[in-house]
């Protein structure tokens, strides 16, 4: 990542409760997509679903980015899955369609250069 000469804010819809926090993961690597753990790089926020509406990650560097999000609704900082389905809300930047398993990194990712706008829609599997 270079020079910071861009910023970022997403929107975020779709959210079924105001319960827990909204877990946000930005990654410009194909390779940590989307569990951000991977990347010493990535830029993550974690904010209150109450107030999620709205999330700035202000000054970031020029380049392809993708988000993930995790609707965390009991607080306990990762997704919770029941047999291998979240039953957690997610979303991906782009809105990418899901059918078995996360979407690929280029399925996700975007062109970051000045100010940016994604807006990710809160998928819920069940």
């Amino acid at each position: 990542m270079a020079s910071t000469d861009s910023s970022l804010d997403v929107a975020v819809s779709g959210l079924r409760s105001k319960k827990g926090n909204v877990l946000i993961c930005l990654t410009a690597s194909s390779k940590a997509f989307p569990d951000c753990s991977k990347d010493p790089n990535a830029l993550k926020r974690t904010v209150k679903a109450t107030a999620a509406g709205s999330v700035s990650f202000g000054a970031v560097a020029s380049g392809t980015y993708a988000l993930s999000l995790i609707h965390d609704e009991n607080g306990n900082g990762k997704l919770d899955t029941s047999m291998a389905i979240p039953s957690e809300g997610f979303g991906f930047s782009r809105n990418p369609k899901i059918t078995f398993g996360p979407p690929k990194f280029k399925a996700a990712s975007f062109a970051l250069s000045g100010a940016g706008n994604q807006t990710v829609k809160m998928k819920y599997m069940f």
